[in-house]
């Protein structure tokens, strides 16, 4: 399954994009499934209707009868604490979603598309590039976090937490919530093999200019860092070369500037001239002219190598790719057996290659886009020569 993840600055035109990008795989005889989280059905507006084209099957998530459903089986599985403390249970009725429904919706349906056979692609119109890329973070913070609080060594004594909690004289966590937890884990995991999966890559979208180049920069750093791949950039609603018009002159002269910088900063960029009204239906859809399913690129790596012979006291480089960062955005802290990498407003914590989990960080350099971590080995803990 070829999956395609498509966001950009706010206000780029990112759902028309989506639309044009999905409708473009179906007329070439793909199955498509193209999924939204909008709380609005600006998708559907878009498309122009549900049954725009009979390949194309389009979805806006509801997650808020997803939430009161989960909320209410947690309820019922915890039925016994919530009677012991007297709580009062809480009605469907009364349920809101809480912030971050939407997110796990998501994540939930692509997980899901995933397991089904029915579609060769899949385009998912993502929120704002900032919030898009919290998104894709969230299955592997949530699953450090799950690791952290409920550790899976623990389960191995499930069978003695009875035994333990009568001669402790206090109560122990209750088996459901390792299985819960467990069950967590296996979703998140799913969902974040998704996201990382070969065949699935970002399609950024940005109008051209200043502040579009900006807000494409800041998510360019985002991406890298969570090591997510860009198929293709979409400059959007270009106007022009020629007006009379002084002011759309001035205008079409300042994308054009942009787009060229970014024709050489990127590898695939896609034009979509202006259609001088919002696209509405198959016919303008069609007009954009953007491809639908591309060959994804190569996934990225991050090799750990050996260092050059005349560094002696450095056995390895971790080369971490981090194009457009500059040096002053970058910070670095060794936590146990993990890296926090800090790139602009991102961060990401990265858990070391079993080889550098015996080594010290000596050093750090960044050198035509991408961080170089050199380590040493540690006299305690690396194995001694006889």
């Amino acid at each position: 399954m070829r999956t395609l993840l498509v966001t950009g600055p706010g206000g780029s035109g990112r759902t028309t994009v989506a639309a044009a990008t999905a409708l473009a795989a179906a007329d070439a005889g793909h199955r498509v499934l193209v999924l939204s989280a909008d709380r609005t059905d600006t998708l559907g507006a878009v498309l122009g209707g549900p049954h725009a084209h009979p390949g194309l099957t389009a979805r806006r998530l509801t997650p808020d009868d997803r939430f009161r459903d989960d909320l209410a089986a947690l309820q019922d599985r915890a039925a016994s604490a919530l009677d012991l403390l007297g709580a009062d249970r809480i009605d469907a009725e009364e349920l809101t979603p809480l912030p971050g429904a939407e997110e796990l919706a998501l994540l939930r349906a692509l997980r899901d598309a995933a397991r089904d056979d029915t579609y060769d692609t899949v385009v998912v119109d993502l929120p704002p590039a900032p919030r898009a890329l919290a998104v894709l973070a969230l299955p592997e913070q949530l699953r450090r976090y799950l690791r952290k609080l409920l550790p899976p060594e623990r389960q191995a004594a499930r069978a003695l937490r009875p035994m333990l909690g009568r001669l402790a004289g206090v109560p122990m966590p209750a088996a459901w919530l390792y299985e819960t937890a467990a069950r967590w884990e296996e979703d998140l995991a799913a969902a974040q093999a998704v996201i990382e999966a070969p065949t699935t890559t970002i399609r950024l979208v940005a109008e051209p200019g200043p502040a579009g180049a900006d807000a494409l920069d800041a998510a360019t750093t985002g991406l890298a860092l969570q090591g997510l791949r860009t198929d293709l950039l979409v400059a959007n609603r270009l106007l022009p070369d020629a007006s009379a018009d002084t002011w759309l002159a001035a205008l079409a002269a300042q994308q054009h500037k942009t787009l060229a910088a970014w024709e050489t900063e990127y590898e695939q960029v896609a034009t979509v001239r202006h259609l001088g009204h919002d696209p509405r239906g198959t016919d303008d859809l069609t007009a954009l002219g953007l491809p639908g399913r591309t060959d994804a690129p190569a996934p990225v790596q991050w090799p750990v190598t050996a260092a050059p012979a005349d560094e002696e006291n450095h056995a390895y480089i971790w080369h971490i790719p981090l194009p457009g960062v500059v040096r002053e955005e970058l910070g670095l802290i060794r936590r146990g057996d993990e890296l926090v990498i800090t790139a602009g407003v991102f961060r990401r914590i990265v858990a070391l290659p079993s080889a550098l989990r015996r080594c010290t960080v000596a050093g750090a350099g960044l050198r035509e886009g991408e961080l170089r971590v050199r380590f040493a080995p540690d006299p305690g803990l690396w194995p001694r020569e006889r």
